[in-house]
């Protein structure tokens, strides 16, 4: 095997062809790290996909430098994750390099310079900047660019470092260092021969004249002799400021006290009592042995339970069960504001077996979790979608609670991938099963598993056979015409909130909304603010009284007159959750009144905070966005009330009503856990629109017959396949005109139909770049490979238009 494909940190098609040297060929394997060089002088961390003896044809394979591992640091399993996720989405394996790493493991090379080994340097002839610059490299032998940057200016540096390489006074060199280290605490202890061999009453004496010292070194004792097998913490020892390192020190040199290090896990572990499962109910039973059955079958299992039917709970048997046989679990989570709950229910269980990977980690603490996966060190992984990439060495399970949730597919980050169906596939590689769960199935999953491509499974009652909540829709449009109103709440909506809250139990109002109001306009001439990066009016924030872009976070304050007439008269229009939250504090002054959203969250530990108040009986009522349907589980919440539902209708998204339904059901699904008392006010102007009758009625099949029958109407997925292709540029005149010439390359290879586009974007431009959106409809089944190639051709015919290669594509297949 003397070639390698190797996968480099860049946004670049492919794998890239580099030659194995003689010494390293009986070492070498796939998954393992080494440094290779790229494009000049630069080096990047690239990853073995392949060894193979095919030399290339068009050009000579520059050498591998160095390998980085003594063993691969990828299974197998996740190197053909990466080739399918790659081939499926239409991305690059560099983007899911750069995206799945932690990049204190992608080791980064930066240009340093250095001395040439023996130059005589002739003074005379150089300039004041050349001068400089060969003081300093004898001195400091190894300087990197930005340190120039202290003493010469700018423009002139790389003119200077060129001269002094044509002089050949200096040359470049490459430093590389791994970036992660491990974390070490300072502990100190009482020399072993102190407490051997000497006297403690003399060494006490020789302390009398510095008193401090002396209670230091009684106070290591101290600790030392209550527990001799518990180090003792140095920053312990100072932590109420009395004693410092001005005392300690002194004690050392003395040696009469040591300090020593030991590495520690960033991350911290649960270490209290460990604690047994409650027993499943007569419905989780034979919910269970469906799932056992399904899985025996080789099948994956979509698990859809109403909201509290107990599938935490089958979850957790499942995982046992798997921790039993010896093998790994994942437990895939939309947020990681989600984890709570299930983490204090798992933490008493298994303690240090169970590890976190999610996007608040710092870059080290991932590393941690990496190294701990690989060593089998951890049994349980709770995480988010990146968790889907580390390199687990026997997973057995994977769980992919709220299966519906769009936080598994984001359009912003890249690569674009949806989690749920990337984990069926990962499942697949591992022979691990897959169970998805949901009070309210994606359209997809629930169509998949009623084709009988995955086992349904239905948990209709919730647990301890609580009642389940009851829907009241109530006609706005009424009750304004005959004045029952008060702002956005009809006085029977109020009526209801002071019911709940008169009888100590809390209430919920949801509004998704963010903001305090849509837009400030202007009533003499109808000016409105936009955002100067984007197509999109700025919304009012009044608790910081800003106006925000919601797309690019550009902030300006809120105009006292309007910039275009000069008029004093601005109003409010539309309503978000600030608004809402005001005016229920109005309402209600003499209750506590709380704020769930975004903005309200983002301070440390918020989240944490507000969900300590709620369980502790300390909030009334809790207005807020779609943050509140997700992963509450209280026992005093009775109400929820949604005053403009509406809202979750009117979007324009094909998607919409499966949206609305699955975010009506998810909040209501907060109510009544315990008492089986709990209700859900819907306030509508339009109480006959299908959804809301078919939510009413509460009967999940016939809301998904619905939803089916209306996607089958117009080829909607899951009755065809979507490909959305997004183009982006700073001048409109040239995205459009690329965007022409790729649907007419489209247009070349695939059937009219299946190409709908070019047009605008809903939002035109985003952060001064202009989007244009070309969308294919393609067939299902084995055609959607054949159309999917020529898809692939199109775009490459297009890539090769040097004109257009500055424009942005983005590719989103079953977005």
């Amino acid at each position: 095997m003397q070639y390698a494909q190797i996968v480099l940190p860049l946004n670049l098609k492919g794998s890239f062809t580099y030659k194995v040297p003689e010494e390293m060929m009986s070492e070498i394997q796939a998954g393992m790290r080494v440094l290779v060089p790229f494009g000049g002088k630069k080096i990047y961390t690239g990853l073995v996909f392949e060894l193979h003896d095919k030399a290339p044809e068009n050009f000579v394979a520059k050498e591998v430098i160095s390998m980085l591992d003594d063993k691969p640091i990828m299974p197998q399993e996740q190197i053909d994750f990466w080739n399918w996720l790659s081939e499926y989405y239409m991305c690059s394996l560099g983007e899911i390099y750069r995206f799945s790493f932690p990049s204190s493991l992608k080791l980064e090379s930066e240009t340093y310079l250095k001395l040439r080994p023996g130059v005589v340097v002739d003074f005379e002839n150089l300039d004041v900047n050349e001068m400089y610059l060969i003081q300093a490299l004898e001195v400091r032998q190894l300087i990197n660019l930005t340190d120039i940057e202290a003493f010469i200016p700018k423009k002139d540096i790389i003119k200077t470092i060129n001269s002094l390489i044509d002089l050949q006074y200096i040359e470049i060199d490459e430093k590389i260092a791994e970036k992660y280290k491990a974390k070490e605490v300072a502990y100190v202890r009482i020399k072993d021969e102190v407490l051997a061999n000497q006297n403690l009453t003399d060494v006490l004496l020789k302390l009398n004249r510095a008193q401090k010292q002396k209670d230091l070194f009684l106070l290591i004792l101290e600790k030392q002799t209550e527990n001799s097998d518990a180090p003792i913490k140095k920053s312990e020892l100072f932590e109420d400021g009395y004693f410092g390192s001005s005392h300690f020190k002194p004690l050392a040199d003395k040696g009469l006290v040591e300090e020593y290090y030991m590495q520690k896990d960033r991350i911290e572990s649960y270490e209290g009592e460990i604690e047994e499962l409650e027993e499943l109910s007569e419905q989780q039973r034979i919910a269970k042995s469906e799932i056992d059955e399904a899985f025996q079958e080789g099948k994956n299992v979509l698990l859809h339970g109403v909201t509290s039917s107990g599938k935490t709970h089958i979850y957790l048997e499942k995982i046992e069960e798997c921790i039993q046989e010896g093998k790994n679990v994942l437990f895939l989570l939309p947020e990681i504001s989600l984890t709570k709950q299930i983490t204090q229910r798992l933490e008493k269980k298994y303690g240090r077996q169970l590890g976190f990977y999610h996007q608040k980690l710092t870059d080290f603490e991932r590393v941690e979790v990496w190294r701990r996966i690989k060593q089998n060190d951890v049994r349980i992984l709770i995480g988010t979608r990146n968790a889907l990439f580390l390199p687990y060495q026997n997973l057995g399970l994977i769980v992919v609670d709220e299966e519906h949730d769009s936080a598994y597919r984001p359009r912003e980050v890249t690569p674009y991938f949806n989690a749920k169906d990337a984990s069926l596939v990962l499942g697949g590689f591992y022979n691990a099963g897959v169970i998805l769960g949901s009070a309210t199935p994606s359209v997809e999953s629930y169509y998949r598993a009623r084709k009988d491509k995955m086992k349904y499974i239905f948990l209709n009652e919730r647990f301890g056979n609580v009642s389940l909540p009851e829907y009241e829709l109530i006609n706005f449009k009424e009750a304004l015409e005959s004045k029952n109103v008060s702002g956005n709440f009809s006085l029977k909506l109020v009526e209801e909130i002071k019911k709940t809250v008169d009888e100590k139990k809390q209430a919920i109002v949801l509004h998704n909304r963010r903001g305090y109001s849509n837009v400030i306009e202007c009533e003499s001439c109808g000016y409105v603010n936009y955002c100067s990066n984007c197509d999109v009016v700025m919304t009012y924030h009044k608790a910081a009284n800003e106006m925000k872009c919601h797309y690019c976070g550009q902030r300006a304050s809120k105009p006292r007159t309007c910039p275009k007439c000069n008029s004093e008269k601005l109003n409010e229009r539309g309503v978000g959750v600030e608004q809402i939250h005001e005016e229920v504090s109005k309402l209600f002054p003499e209750n506590e009144v709380d704020r769930m959203d975004v903005d309200s969250m983002r301070k440390k530990f918020a989240y944490e905070k507000l969900y300590e108040k709620i369980e502790d009986g300390e909030t009334d009522i809790i207005v807020g966005t779609q943050m509140i349907s997700k992963g509450l589980d209280f026992d005093h919440i009775e109400l929820v009330t949604i005053p403009k539902a509406d809202s979750l209708l009117y979007v324009q998204d094909f998607r919409a009503e499966e949206r609305a339904y699955q975010l009506i059901t998810q909040v209501s699904g907060r109510a009544g856990r315990v008492s089986g008392k709990g209700k859900i006010l819907i306030q509508t102007f339009n109480p006959d629109h299908s959804v809301f009758q078919l939510i009413k009625m509460n009967n999940p099949a016939k809301i998904y017959k619905y939803i089916l029958t209306e996607r089958q109407k117009f080829h909607y997925p899951p009755f065809t396949k979507l490909i959305m292709i997004e183009m982006k540029h700073r001048k409109e005149d040239k995205v459009d005109r690329a965007s022409q010439f790729l649907g007419s390359i489209l247009r070349k290879y695939l059937p009219e139909d299946c190409v709908l586009g070019p047009e605008r974007a809903q939002i035109a431009r985003l952060n001064n770049l202009y989007q244009f959106q070309i969308m294919l409809k393609l067939p299902r089944g084995k055609n959607y490979e054949k159309f999917k190639n020529l898809v692939l051709i199109s775009l490459k015919e297009f890539d090769e238009i040097t004109a257009y290669q500055s424009i942005k594509k983005d590719v989103f297949v079953d977005f």
